[in-house]
């Protein structure tokens, strides 16, 4: 049967050699990929790079057991299911391979038509997991609106108010904490409205600097100032016809901003050093993270712009009062940067999603897409598990430290990590009984490195 990249891949392992060729020629007669290893480190090593749906492991060998290496294999990739293969089948046997994360378990010498059974049922599952997966990425597809995904009533409704207001503004203004996308909603105010063929043009108010922020906005005349060795047309003239954006509007500078409410109110821009107005016709959309009301009422903000700002005011929800939508957003992106990296990545782990619906996201959507984005590069396997999101965590983005003095959640990043990192360690030390060696190896770190970790986290002291 010919190997595609939906072939099903199986890992045999056994100190057998005999055991090995037989079980590897059976498999390929039944249509999967096989890779064979004669002993537990030789496996566990090959993981990265085999990556199996399914492993055959002999429960007898030296050196780690087949025991240890089930553990080891469920806690690299929970999706990948295991047989345990043994010539002294017990109950306890038996009760233990199923404790420690076992599909099934043989009896040696093998039964090959209960292993072809077994086969069938780990393929028929991995089918499943896959259409549901695609299943999954095609929902969240589905509550795409231009490059914003949804669900939640919440987002339901902006979509609908700006596919009723776009075609009708002049001016809007959006608020919202770092990282919920607010020049995504102004870009969809645009290509939903008559501007959408001309220019979208976006301003940072925050990183244009003060003195020369007019000549930046309305343009200026050659030597109107020190430098100004030619004429130059503002932002403004150049989104003639078009959309300017203004983004983080509540940075401007309170001695620009009586121009501004002219140039909004009256279409009209005077460039630096000129005393004749020239006519603009432009969409004004500005996005703040700040309260313009509350400045405008402590005299930080000119109370006239703002009101001729918030002709149609949008208050987008911070994803924290969003969570059901977090599931789609991490569908595609878990698509998208698969697709990018040209990795087989296809989902979450259910404890994965678990702990992105607990995370409380003070950087949003923007600090949700940078932490798949950095565990999809960590990612040696099909599923995102919760040791790569963790990692991830564990150096807050960008978006998390921008968005952190926005919001009244606890902390994320560093703090997140570490307590979902005591959380597993303790647990593992709980399975095993408290020793250490085997924790170890479970945690596929070495007894000195989870030594410094027992003390970082201040464990069983």
């Amino acid at each position: 049967m010919p190997l595609t990249e939906s072939t099903p891949r199986l890992l045999v392992v056994d100190d057998e050699p005999l055991v090995l060729e037989i079980v590897e020629r059976f498999a390929r007669q039944e249509g999967f990929e096989v890779a064979i290893r004669s002993s537990g480190r030789e496996a566990l090593g090959c993981l990265p790079d085999v990556k199996p749906d399914v492993a055959l492991v002999d429960l007898r060998m030296p050196g780690l057991s087949g025991i240890d290496v089930l553990r080891a294999v469920r806690t690299a990739d929970p999706t990948c299911q295991v047989i345990l293969m043994t010539g002294n089948a017990t109950v306890d046997t038996a009760i233990e391979a199923v404790k420690s994360g076992a599909l099934d378990y043989l009896s040696k010498p093998l039964d090959f038509e209960r292993l072809r059974e077994l086969l069938v049922t780990v393929r028929k599952w991995i089918e499943r997991r896959e259409r549901l997966l695609q299943i999954d990425a095609d929902v969240a597809k589905r509550f795409e609106f231009h490059g914003m995904i949804g669900r939640s009533p919440t987002m339901q409704e902006l979509f609908d108010l700006i596919r009723r207001l776009a075609p009708h503004v002049r001016t809007v203004l959006i608020a919202g904490e770092t990282g919920t996308g607010k020049e995504l909603v102004a870009r969809a105010f645009q290509k939903l409205g008559p501007r959408r063929n001309r220019r979208f043009v976006t301003v940072n108010c925050s990183a244009v600097v003060e003195t020369l922020f007019e000549s930046e906005l309305f343009g200026h005349v050659r030597g109107a100032f020190t430098g100004a060795t030619e004429a130059k047309v503002g932002l403004f003239e150049h989104a003639d016809g078009g959309t300017l954006f203004l983004d983080e509007a509540g940075e401007l500078p309170f001695t620009l901003q009586a121009k501004l409410l002219r140039a909004v109110e009256q279409g009209e821009v005077q460039r630096v050093g000129s005393l004749d107005s020239r006519r603009v016709d432009v969409c004004v959309i500005a996005a703040t993270n700040r309260d313009l009301r509350a400045e405008s009422a402590a005299g930080r903000f000119r109370s006239d712009l703002f009101y001729r700002l918030s002709t149609i005011e949008i208050h987008l929800a911070p994803l924290r009062e969003r969570r059901e939508d977090i599931p789609y957003l991490t569908a595609n992106f878990v698509r998208e940067f698969a697709e990018r990296l040209n990795r087989p990545i296809t989902g979450v782990t259910p404890a994965a999603e678990r702990l992105l619906q607990q995370a409380p996201w003070p950087g949003n959507v923007r600090e949700l897409r940078n932490i798949v984005e950095r565990a999809c590069i960590l990612s040696e396997s099909r599923m995102l598990t919760e040791r790569e999101l963790v990692a991830a965590m564990s150096t807050p983005s960008p978006a998390a430290a921008a968005g952190a003095g926005a919001s009244s959640a606890p902390p994320t990043g560093g703090h997140l990590f570490a307590t979902a990192q005591r959380d597993q360690i303790e647990q593992v030390l709980r399975e095993v009984g408290g020793n250490k060696t085997a924790a170890a190896q479970r945690l596929g770190m070495s007894r000195r490195s989870l030594y410094r970790w027992l003390d970082r986290l201040n464990i069983g002291k």
